[in-house]
């Protein structure tokens, strides 16, 4: 981003520009109401470029003629605009793809301009600038993105820092010194954060050797091999809130968790039992129309349950299925590709757009079970199926119970066009299974789903972001659970 000249302020504008962010009355009484909005028209453009042209082609001289370029021109740039109380633009910023082709969320923000004020301290120019960023910054991430980017004269890099920004390195623009700011983004890291609390919570359940949680070689998997057979037992529970609101599609939610599951295990499905807890019948006939849709759909039967009524809403499923040789979570090493394979079919669940992709309401039973058995007809080294905890919350998983590191690459990742990169890679995708072999292993047989490498297990702890420009992120910072290797 390039700034005019108001970003340097005395140190009582900055003082005044901290009060106003901490809510002091006395400071936002004083300095003049300015409103942020997305420029809707030629007018407000052009008002906002005739700013440019006068800060960094009449006042810096950082361009000869004009600072336009083909962010100009490109759809899909946004354009955020300044006003003050009498609707003037007083500035503005631009931010969208850093790149062409596909939006893989990765995005920039550039000619950051704010008008001098004409009361000294009291002027516009730092609190309209700060405003302004802190707007693209908000709408870059309601985007779904994932890096966040900008350009800046050596002069502002404080002032982004104060922002919350951080320095990537020094960069040239226009022949001027500038250097590449980058603003932290931590939803993957947050999302993987509520996992945390496993480790240190399960110690008590996980133990030793044969006793330990899941079995020697599976702690921490989604499924659990029971001892003395080819038995695999899956258990899980529905948010009671989703159950209390979307009856139905808990019902049906309880059986494709449970199945994907088994499925990550390489087991095929045998039976399903329920425990549903209802205020009255009627609810509880809702979910379990839901539920018993989703078994007829995966072609498995609910062999039984327990069912309680006049209680808060809850809902868990145990699926059984068999496997001979069960595919471990955590037999990733080093070196292993990392596979994405998922069905890009459906949509955005009503009521869940961002959180929840709905792919298997609309697939039929041969489709569903094909993608159920993608990992035993693969058998790859590591299997994980992706959860609530979202493809990169996921793949840490893997890499944690495996002892390593995970790299994503990101513009390889199979997405739907629907869906953003930050969308898709924190939300709970339908059917997705990760897994971890040896480089080259080939695509498991899945039906309708896709399948790709989209990265690879190294040395370390976390999940790394790896960008087409070779840049690399930091999503996870380490473990996710706290279970550690399998």
């Amino acid at each position: 981003m390039h700034l005019d000249g108001d970003t340097r302020a005395p140190a009582r504008e900055e003082t005044h520009d901290i009060l106003a962010l901490l809510g002091d009355r006395s400071t936002l009484a004083r300095r003049p109401p300015v409103r942020i909005e997305q420029a809707a028209d030629a007018t407000a453009l052009r008002a906002y470029r005739r700013l440019r042209h006068e800060a960094f082609v009449r006042e810096q001289g950082l361009f000869e003629r004009h600072d336009l370029d083909d962010r100009d021109d490109d759809p899909r740039t946004i354009t955020l605009v300044a006003r003050d109380a009498a609707g003037t633009v007083v500035g503005g910023v631009r931010l969208g793809p850093a790149c062409d082709g596909p939006d893989i969320g990765w995005w920039t923000g550039g000619r950051l301009v704010a008008a001098r004020g004409s009361g000294g301290t009291g002027g516009v120019g730092m609190g309209v600038g700060a405003a302004l960023v802190r707007a693209a910054c908000a709408r870059a991430e309601a985007e779904g993105v994932l890096r966040f980017e900008a350009t800046v004269q050596v002069r502002a890099e404080a002032f982004f820092r104060r922002l919350g920004w951080t320095r990537v390195r020094p960069v040239t623009v226009a022949g001027a010194p500038h250097v590449l700011m980058r603003h932290p983004i931590g939803r993957i890291a947050g999302q993987a954060a509520a996992k945390s609390a496993l480790g240190p919570l399960l110690a008590a359940l996980s133990g030793q050797g044969p006793h330990a949680l899941g079995g020697p070689g599976f702690v921490g998997d989604d499924a659990a091999p029971v001892p003395g057979g080819d038995l695999v037992a899956a258990c899980d529970a529905i948010v009671p809130s989703m159950v209390e609101r979307d009856p139905e599609w808990a019902g049906w939610c309880s059986v494709l968790v449970n199945l994907n599951d088994l499925a990550a295990m390489g087991a095929a499905p045998v039976g399903l039992l329920d425990a549903l807890a209802a205020p009255d019948a009627a609810h509880a006939a809702r979910v379990l129309d839901g539920l018993a849709r989703a078994a007829r759909a995966y072609g498995v039967p609910v062999l039984g349950g327990h069912t309680q009524l006049g209680v808060p809403a809850a809902l868990s499923v145990t699926a059984l299925g068999r496997a001979a040789r069960p595919a471990p979570g955590g037999g990733g090493r080093p070196g292993h590709a990392v596979r994405l394979t998922a069905d890009l079919g459906g949509g955005w669940r009503a009521g869940y757009r961002g959180r929840q992709w709905d792919s298997t309401t609309s697939r039929r039973t041969d489709e569903l079970r094909a993608m159920l058995g993608a990992v035993a007809a693969g058998r790859p080294a590591a299997a994980k199926d992706v959860s609530m905890a979202g493809i990169a919350g996921t793949l840490g998983m893997l890499a944690e119970a495996g002892g390593c590191a995970a790299v994503l690459d990101v513009a390889a990742v199979p997405r739907p066009a629907a869906a953003s990169m930050g969308d898709w890679l924190t939300c709970f995708p339908g059917f997705a299974m990760l897994t971890a072999d040896e480089p080259g292993a080939p695509a498991p047989p899945a039906g309708p789903a896709v399948s790709a490498v989209c990265g690879e297990l190294t040395t370390g702890r976390g999940v790394s972001l790896r960008w087409p420009d070779g840049e690399v992120t930091e999503a996870v910072g380490g473990p996710v659970t706290g279970l550690g290797t399998a």
